[in-house]
């Protein structure tokens, strides 16, 4: 009976080759030192293990099995009925009831599936003592697909070396969980990096398709980090990587538009958060400013004083339903600006649009409607809108009644034209801060107060408002939860078009003269609305181009039902007791 062979084959294996080594190499040893150095390196137990893991696979790959065919069963088959057309001998027929037998036909059968298939070797198990807290070198390899490896790299100042920044949650290294951040970078596919700058890396790594290898130092570890909350946020600028010089990885950015919903992933780094369009079916995120960072960058570029706000260039009135009180450019010669809004050094001081955190929200039983306010420079349609609606369902929407310090006329009936209040009271109110707006004119006031914003509201039903823009952030309370509808002009080609016969009524309190818009007007309201938009757009939720009156009404009926209706994202302050 021959002898049975070692695991690790008839020949010395490189296990076996370590073991001897020390042994071999003592009697070259000068110094006891050289002894124990080479006596402890070459009996490092992780060293033992990866060797003998090496003449394992080594052992199995020069002993492998392989099957001389893997269709048995079908050549079976193919024999049986060759042996019918033979002429018939007693081995013959013997033979073919042998192959006919089922217990045969499983046996090549099984023998078919199992030479088929490819069985990969068994690991032999890592030892139980090996410390954890020894330094080693790792070796990742990860396939790049399309998408990026979700991982940034920097240069450290003091070392020099090549350290990974970020991981990008979500990304195909978050996903591996192989690296980390502060990991060493030491190899890419082979080529080191240690005299490389990152730019360099960045450039092995995107002309690299398919399986990338990774020669890695790990970092020190770290305890696990408190899973972050969800946190979403609305952006109130437009932000494209492509054109941010000061991103650390342009292909690591995100971009995303006014009005887009982030969800934010991680805030670890002070100047770069990561996030994912809200309901992005791909779990990788992306880098944009943070908000302290946009903030500051944003401040540098814009100038030291802010614009003057924007004012409406007539008085006109809404028939049958309330007065709107703006000043014609003549009256503005002499008359004080009207509906100076009450001041606000949190927002003179911190209006500086980047990200609003938002939840969602859905006006639920009997609370109250959200404020609808429409904004708009004159004669763009903002009272016929709010007169279409108030036609279309009375008992559903309203507007509030102002106030005027000026006395009552015949025929009038206080708190419904106006509610008549004397000078004075008119002048603590102001000072209590109870008007939205106001304004004087001959000598009398006139104003929209809070109070009759909460009467309209507190009867169920919706209150429509058209303000000046620069009043917007102080209606955008949790007690007003306002929806804010921008009315802009088309072109001033389509303008010229459809507006040219249109009137406008310019005259002051019931003695009014309707006067046909001209090329000054149509340039004037495409260039307030272009101002509006610019500063105050990130707080605008609907934007419809008033070209055609009825479509521009369908659009506005159906934005304000949504409301109603659906789940809206607001401000987290608005749903914060």
């Amino acid at each position: 009976m021959p002898a049975l062979t070692t695991a690790v084959g008839p020949e010395p294996g490189l296990y076996e080759l370590l073991a001897a080594l020390p042994s071999k190499l003592k009697p070259h040893a000068s110094h006891p030192e050289e002894s124990t150095f080479l006596q402890g390196m070459f009996g490092e137990k992780s060293l033992h293990s990866l060797f003998m893991i090496h003449d394992r696979l080594q052992n199995y790959e020069e002993r492998k099995p392989t099957p001389v065919f893997n269709s048995a069963a079908s050549l079976c088959t193919e024999l049986s009925e060759d042996l019918q057309g033979q002429s018939v001998t007693k081995e013959v027929n013997e033979l073919i009831k042998l192959l006919a037998k089922p217990h045969l036909k499983s046996l090549l059968s099984v023998h078919d599936v199992v030479a088929q298939k490819n069985y990969d070797p068994e690991l032999p198990p890592m030892p139980e003592d090996l410390n954890d807290d020894e330094d080693s070198v790792k070796i990742i390899r990860l396939v790049k697909n399309k998408e990026p490896l979700g991982a940034t790299i920097k240069q450290d100042d003091l070392t020099g070396a090549i350290l990974v920044a970020r991981i990008m949650k979500g990304g195909a290294a978050d996903r591996s969980g192989l690296i980390h951040v502060g990991d060493e970078l030491k190899e890419v596919n082979g080529i080191p990096v240690d005299d490389k700058k990152p730019e360099e890396i960045i450039r092995i790594l995107a002309q690299s398709q398919g399986a990338i290898t990774f020669k890695i130092v790990p970092a020190v570890k770290e305890e696990a980090l408190i899973k972050e909350p969800k946190m979403f946020v609305k952006a109130l600028f437009d932000y494209d990587p492509k054109d941010d010089k000061a991103i650390p990885c342009k292909e690591a950015g995100l971009a995303f538009k006014k009005g887009s919903i982030l969800q934010i992933m991680s805030q670890d780094d002070a100047t770069w958060w990561q996030a994912k369009h809200e309901g992005d079916a791909n779990p990788r995120a992306g880098l944009i400013p943070s908000k302290q960072f946009q903030e500051r960058r944003l401040t540098l570029r814009s100038p030291a004083a802010s614009l003057p706000p924007i004012h409406r260039s007539s008085v006109r009135r809404s028939i049958g339903f309330r007065r709107s009180f703006r000043l014609s450019r003549k009256d503005k010669k002499t008359n004080k600006s009207m509906y100076e809004c009450k001041k606000s050094e949190i927002y003179d001081t911190a209006d500086v649009p980047t990200y609003e955190e938002v939840t969602k929200y859905q006006t639920q039983g009997k609370a109250k409607h959200r404020l609808v306010i429409l904004v708009g420079p004159t004669g763009v349609g903002l009272n016929e809108l709010k007169r279409k609606l108030l036609i279309s369902d009375p008992q559903h929407f309203s507007v509030t009644i102002p106030h005027t310090s000026r006395p009552k006329k015949n025929l009038e009936n206080d708190g419904v034209e106006y509610y008549f209040i004397s000078k004075q009271l008119f002048e603590t109110d102001i000072h209590n801060n109870k008007f939205v707006e106001f304004g004087e004119y001959k000598g009398n006031y006139y104003g929209t107060s809070l109070d009759s914003i909460r009467s309209v509201l507190s009867k169920n039903k919706v209150c429509l408002l058209d303000v000046q823009p620069h009043t917007l952030k102080h209606l955008r309370t949790a007690e007003f939860k306002p929806f804010v509808v921008f009315v802009k002009p088309p072109t001033i080609e389509r303008l010229r078009e459809t507006r040219m016969n249109a009137k406008v009524i310019s005259g002051k309190d019931d003695k009014g003269s309707a006067k046909s818009l001209t090329e000054e007007d149509f340039q004037e309201m495409v260039a307030t609305a272009q101002t509006m938009e610019n500063q105050y757009g990130h707080l605008f939720e609907k934007v419809i181009v008033n070209d055609n009156l009825s479509e521009a009404f369908g659009e506005l009926h159906v934005a304000l039902k949504k409301v109603e209706m659906d789940t809206q994202w607001v401000p987290v302050s608005w749903t914060h007791t």
